[in-house]
């Protein structure tokens, strides 16, 4: 199934729409988004192969999802280790980080020692508003991300990337590659440079909006709220 792309402009609008004339909040769709991304740890890193689940969040909506999923990690057995270098002063964040400390889930500010003692990382740092430079400190994480054998899955963006153009061409994001990216909602159009294994999470569009946004509903199965797509069929 041939999966069209959704540009960064036309996802920012969705979830303006979603939020007013859907009558969604940001806590749900951030809930949603999270719990995709932690289904999709679950299918790259079942639990058996490794339960320690190093979660990278930035400072925007990408960092909450990433805040979400590790809370359900926790629940699903896993050891979730969340670093958070630029925590927000949002009530949302802090309603979250606050969540995940109440269930003992660590939060470290030493990336490279977690990544050293994980069995998996998700990057959770930028998303699809990401644009300009890469700010500290970020850029050692992302080329500790790069540079690790550690599998990583992306939260709808490598972190660095460019969500129109892709991989940059120079800096810290220069020959990342992660192992798998869930695009949530929709594959951006950096997916036509991505080459690991790809999932698209979001199962609650009407299919009143996904027409209006050009989006193709993936076929979701029983309760998974994700699908693989592989990525030559998701870059029309």
């Amino acid at each position: 199934m041939a999966l069209r792309t959704l540009s960064a402009e036309n996802a920012a609008a969705l979830d303006k729409e979603l939020m007013s004339t859907g009558a969604y909040s940001i806590d749900q769709l951030m809930e949603l988004a999270g719990l995709s991304v932690s289904q999709a740890v679950y299918s790259v890193q079942p639990p058996n192969k490794g339960k320690r689940v190093l979660v990278a969040c930035g400072p925007g909506n990408n960092g909450g999802d990433g805040l979400v999923a590790a809370r359900h990690l926790f629940h699903y057995g896993y050891e979730p280790t969340v670093y958070y270098p630029k925590q927000s002063k949002n009530e949302l964040y802090q309603r979250l980080t606050q969540q995940l400390k109440d269930l003992n889930v660590p939060f470290t500010d030493d990336f490279p020692s977690a990544i050293a003692s994980t069995d998996h990382v998700v990057d959770a740092i930028f998303g699809f508003s990401f644009s300009g430079e890469v700010r500290e400190p970020f850029p050692k994480v992302i080329e500790a991300l790069r540079d690790s054998k550690v599998p990583v899955l992306a939260v709808d963006a490598p972190s660095s990337w460019n969500i129109e153009t892709g991989p940059p061409d120079d800096g810290p994001g220069k020959g990342f590659m992660p192992d798998a990216l869930i695009s949530l909602t929709a594959p951006k159009p950096l997916v036509k440079w991505f080459k690991g294994k790809h999932y698209v999470g979001g199962r609650f569009l009407s299919n009143v909006v996904a027409e209006k946004y050009g989006i193709d509903v993936p076929p979701y199965q029983g309760i998974d709220q994700i699908v693989e797509v592989p990525v030559k069929e998701s870059q029309l």
